[in-house]
């Protein structure tokens, strides 16, 4: 063991992975039909792909009580997904915050880990009257629509089309 004074710690190389950042909407509208379980579900299995993957992850739940990040940014861990058990859902939809700080997250992965494959999932009914942004720093875009299928209001689609994302519709079989 080498005396104090001559140990340094060495800087971390940086990594050039994928980062993963999910934003689950749990506000009243999606509260209808079991739509929350299947966000959830959807939301874990996201993680535990990027945990067999050797990828970063972070969580962030929009709602009535705001944005609230429910998995620190790191290394994705497929025990992460029961983070998601809990959680409870109502209120309004703020997603441009949400957004906001998805963008905030990927700029530090990005500043802090070096050149990122950094990806972003949207899992949200569209039902707002906000006309959200798309994180800039994220190069992949994917929105997973929870809209009812039999009332759609195709918000996810435009913003999908608008921002260049990937759409997919999580309840085409109501």
């Amino acid at each position: 063991l080498k005396a104090p004074e001559t140990r340094r710690r060495r800087p971390l190389p940086a990594r050039h992975g994928r980062w993963q950042c999910c934003v689950l909407e749990t506000s009243g509208s999606m509260r209808a039909e079991g739509r929350p379980a299947l966000a959830k579900g959807d939301g874990a299995q996201l993680i535990a792909q990027a945990a067999r993957q050797g990828g970063d992850v972070a969580v962030l739940q929009l709602g009535g009580d705001g944005v609230q990040l429910l998995l620190t940014p790191g290394r994705a861990r497929a025990s992460g997904g029961v983070r998601l058990r809990s959680v409870g859902g109502g209120g309004g939809t703020p997603l441009a915050q949400a957004l906001a700080q998805a963008e905030q997250l990927l700029q530090r992965a990005q500043r802090r880990q070096g050149l990122l494959d950094c990806w972003l999932w949207l899992l949200t009914d569209g039902r707002t009257l906000q006309e959200p942004q798309p994180p800039p720093s994220a190069q992949h875009r994917v929105i997973l629509d929870f809209d009812d299928p039999r009332q759609a209001l195709g918000r996810c689609a435009t913003w999908a089309a608008q921002w260049g994302a990937a759409h997919y519709s999580a309840l085409r079989d109501l």
